[in-house]
């Protein structure tokens, strides 16, 4: 487990949303590929293939009504672990609300907490959106595996109409889809929210932030890990098809994964595994090793 230094960020778009490339043109780090250690990981391989756009297999035919429509199956987790592998350090954005670009909503009474779609403290609004429950397990890869229980991740992501709290004019005073959670004896984590939106210029996303406390979480210290977690175009593709999300499906469709340009060096980390349906909601999982 290593605590690398995190790049600077780009402060532009703080004040105009503009829901594009400027949501995270921070500069990006090396990322430390290890893909020869993955030669195992028969179901990430089999999953990434699905997930690609333009890629190893097109996206699936779906109908204008999606109501019965599920998340393909998954018959294994997010990529496997593997003793020196680290999840691949990204870009926060120029939105992270950690303190580092403007607001610092970690130091707010409330902020610790599984369901995020609803904001806390003075704000007042819902995100609505298909529902989506996180699951990421945090590993400490520095000697032989094992679950970092004790650790904290913070977690964020846009909303339906792919507008970030705290930073969008109109959801200014907002701060739903962010929160924290202290990671279980087994490295666990779970956050209740909505499907992201698809914007202008990025592959569907979610950030977060791992931090070996959640004392340190709450002051935004000693972080050890700023990563991002891509969302599967097929499941992308049905979300996507449901009222609210229809500009999601012309954005989904002007990018792909091996053209983002946070993901086009690799995903294979970062690439969560979908179950559910658009109906009863949907629960992406991913390892998180640090």
């Amino acid at each position: 487990m290593s605590a690398d230094k995190h790049h600077d960020r780009d402060e532009h778009g703080v004040e105009d949303h503009d829901r594009g490339l400027s949501l995270d043109l921070p500069t990006i780090l090396s990322r430390r590929r290890l893909l020869g250690l993955l030669g195992g990981v028969a179901g990430a391989a089999t999953l990434a293939g699905c997930a690609t756009q333009g890629g190893d297999s097109a996206s699936p035919s779906t109908s204008t009504s999606t109501s019965a429509a599920a998340a393909p199956s998954a018959s294994a987790s997010s990529a496997a672990v593997t003793a020196g592998t680290e999840i691949p350090e990204e870009t926060s954005g120029p939105f992270p609300g950690d303190g580092s670009n403007g607001v610092n909503v970690l130091a707010q009474s409330g902020i610790v907490r599984g369901d995020i779609r609803s904001s806390f403290g003075t704000g007042s609004a819902t995100a609505e959106g298909v529902p989506l429950t996180v699951k990421l397990t945090v590993y400490d890869t520095s000697g032989t595996v094992q679950p970092l229980s004790g650790a904290a991740v913070y977690l964020w992501h846009c909303d339906r109409e792919g507008q970030y709290s705290l930073y969008a004019q109109n959801i200014r005073n907002e701060n739903y889809l962010r929160g924290v959670q202290e990671t279980d004896t087994a490295g666990g984590v779970t956050f209740t929210s909505i499907f992201p939106a698809a914007y202008d210029g990025r592959w569907p996303h979610i950030h977060f932030e791992v931090y070996p406390s959640l004392a340190k979480a709450t002051t935004a210290s000693d972080k050890l890990r700023t990563s991002q977690l891509a969302l599967p175009e097929e499941v992308c593709t049905l979300v996507y098809a449901t009222t609210g999300y229809e500009q999601s499906r012309s954005n989904l469709a002007r990018t792909s994964l091996a053209s983002d340009m946070v993901f086009r060096d690799g995903y294979s980390l970062q690439l969560g595994t979908v179950t559910g349906d658009v109906d009863r909601g949907m629960t992406v999982s991913l390892n998180v090793p640090v």
